[in-house]
């Protein structure tokens, strides 16, 4: 049959405009989904390599003297250090979590602050396990002086399960529909 005539009877088959339709909102979700996972694993792979060049390993530049600057550490741990040398851990685990973002992503209609949300999770740890594979720890610069050194992937990571977290709050999660 001529690729015309099968696409005009499909089309005008009502079961077929369902699958049409799901196809399209693929289609956004991918879009939003996948433009918060580049954006967020660019920014952040960029501002390490510009980081990188500009500073040695554990110099520090004050920008807001005795509470904030730009401190270059290697962190082969988790948050605040912890789990030193785990690195299988935390690429195992950034597998699954990546792994069930991008499929709840597909398989059901989040929102689109959702999908932003899921996205900022997936860039992030994408961006830490480039780090890991390449280097064998992250590399952090943001320090406040009462807290942690962290970096782009961190801030992206936390923000986005915060807003997962209000997501699930906010949303019944077991009445979205699949795609």
């Amino acid at each position: 049959m001529h690729p015309v005539a099968t696409y005009t009877i499909i089309t005008m088959r009502p079961q077929y405009r369902c699958m049409q339709a799901a196809e399209i909102n693929l289609e956004v979700l991918g879009l939003r989904f996948w433009t918060t996972v580049i954006t967020i694993l660019i920014i952040d792979q960029l501002s390490k390599l510009w980081l990188a060049g500009k500073l040695a390993l554990n110099e520090s530049i004050p920008i807001i003297d005795g509470i904030f600057s730009l401190t270059y550490v290697h962190n082969r741990g988790a948050a605040f250090g912890m789990l030193q040398g785990k690195s299988w851990l935390f690429l195992t685990m950034a597998g699954l979590v990546v792994g069930a973002m991008i499929y709840y992503n597909y398989r059901y209609y989040a929102k689109p602050w959702g999908q932003y949300a899921m996205g900022l999770i997936v860039g992030g740890t994408i961006g830490n396990v480039i780090d890991r594979l390449y280097l064998g720890s992250v590399r952090d610069f943001f320090s406040i002086s009462w807290f942690a050194v962290f970096n782009v992937a961190d801030m992206a990571i936390t923000t986005g399960g915060a807003l997962v977290l209000l997501y699930i709050f906010i949303n019944d999660i077991g009445s979205e529909q699949k795609v």
